[in-house]
């Protein structure tokens, strides 16, 4: 459930909502005369969105790169049989 509180419980109502972002995890949206303000969460709620949102621009990137490199004329694609017999080769070296 979206907590959606005013901005003066977040002084009026502070241990309430330090319950809310700490031991339930979630996050509190305030507002400020009926209107969005800001969010309230905890560091590890916020680390974990931001290591995703990492991830996600390195995945973005990564098919950037993937997508260029299919365009360009000189790229050399392999089929799933010659994938495998360099697999293979690359295996039985070792």
């Amino acid at each position: 459930m979206i907590n959606i509180r005013p901005v003066s419980d977040l002084r009026n109502k502070y241990p309430e909502i330090e319950e809310l972002v700490l031991k339930e995890d979630e996050a509190v949206y305030l507002t400020k005369n009926g209107y969005g303000s800001m969010v309230v969460m905890s560091l590890e709620k916020y680390s974990k969105l931001m290591s995703d949102l990492e991830y996600n621009k390195y995945i973005e990137n990564e098919l950037d790169e993937a997508e260029k490199e299919a365009k360009d004329p000189n790229t050399n694609y392999y089929t799933h049989e010659e994938m495998k017999k360099m697999a293979r080769r690359i295996i039985d070296d070792k």
